[in-house]
Parts: structure tokens; sequence; C-alpha cells
């Protein structure tokens, strides 16, 4: 009888401890990891259609912020917003940002309408923050070797959002409130609600 890789796939309530990793011997199939994407689509797709915080916004999410709280604004948020950057740019001469943000790691996979939001996180410096150790990187790396061994692409891309509070807690706030709507797939928070399989070492 095969080994129930399935059950790794199975969606688990928010808070749930992370689940049990893939034995490294065992190989993803294709049909696994495009159901995989599929599932956190389906959660993902009707966010991206609600959201109408766009480009020329940007400039007022401070304000907003003030007016509307941060609740209303993770509400708002739509992560194409940003501008995508490849996960080497920190890599280049000259940081494509300075001092606060939040980050949103996406792929977009061939075949699904919308991009996949695979992980959210905040800073209090940009420039600095994608450098060195970083679990998520670390799951990036093994959810991309395991696309490649199942023959299929990746496109992944990080995108930063600077006009967002400069102090810690309201930032990490509205970075909470962000992964709670979009349920990122690498954050600690939700692995075990989507069974994160492709690394065998959690971080």
């Amino acid at each position: 009888m095969p080994p129930r890789q399935g059950d790794l796939f199975a969606a688990q309530p928010w808070g749930q401890a992370e689940a049990t990793a893939l034995e490294p011997e065992l190989p993803l199939l294709q049909h696994q990891l495009t159901a995989w994407q599929g599932r956190l689509a389906q959660h993902q797709a009707p966010l991206f259609a609600a959201s109408t915080l766009s480009s020329s916004d940007e400039q007022g999410v401070l304000l907003s912020v003030e007016q509307e709280g941060l609740a209303e604004l993770a509400q708002r948020f739509d992560p194409l917003a940003l501008q995508p950057q490849p996960l080497s740019f920190w890599r280049w001469p000259n940081p494509v940002l300075r001092g606060a943000a939040l980050y949103v790691v996406l792929d977009r996979p061939a075949g699904l309408e919308h991009p996949l939001v695979l992980y959210i996180g905040e800073t209090g410096r940009a420039e600095q923050r994608w450098k060195g150790e970083h679990d998520c990187k670390d799951y990036l790396a093994a959810y991309g070797e395991a696309l490649q061994k199942a023959n299929l692409t990746s496109r992944l891309s990080i995108g930063f959002w600077g006009d967002v509070p400069s102090q810690t807690r309201p930032r990490r706030t509205l970075e909470t409130a962000l992964i709670r709507r979009w349920l990122p797939a690498f954050n600690k928070e939700t692995r075990g609600r989507w069974a994160t399989p492709f690394t065998a070492t959690v971080g």
C-alpha cells in the first residue's frame, strides 16, 4: 500500500500545531503540488477581487491608518499594488527600500488566475531583513525544488509596502491582520492549516 502522502495536504484550523514534514525520500507528485496550490488559491482568489487599495493609493496609507484603523486597512490591501522585485533584490548595490515596511512574497503559477501569497512579513529595516538567515527562504528553496522535480514552474517575487507605521507595535498589528486575512502558506501561524510539506525541518 503506498504511503498516504495526501494526508499532508489536509486543511487544518488556524493556529493548530504544524504538520509533520514530508520524509525527504518521498518526492511530491505534480498532482499533489497543483492540488495544494489550488486549495491556497481557493481561499485567496476572492480576496484579490475584494481588495481596493491600488498602487495610486499607497502614498496615503499612513493617513488611512489614522482614519480607518489597521483592521479596515488590511481589508482593502491588495498585494498586486506592490512593485514586484526578484528575491535576489538584496544583492543589488542600492536598496529597494529603507526603513519600516511590510513585504509580501508571491508566486504566479501557470493556470491560476491570481498569484499565491506565500509569505507576509514586517521589518523596521527593509534594506536588511532579507539578508542572511530567514526561515521563509528555506521554504521557498524547498518549494522551488519540489516544483522543478515535478516539472512545474514558479515565478516568485517580493513586494515592499513602505507607507506603513514606523512604530513596531502598530506595524506588527497590521501584519497580523493581513496574515489572518490572506493565510499565506509559509508564515509560521498558518503552516499547520496548509500542511506545508516542502521541507523536512521547520524554522
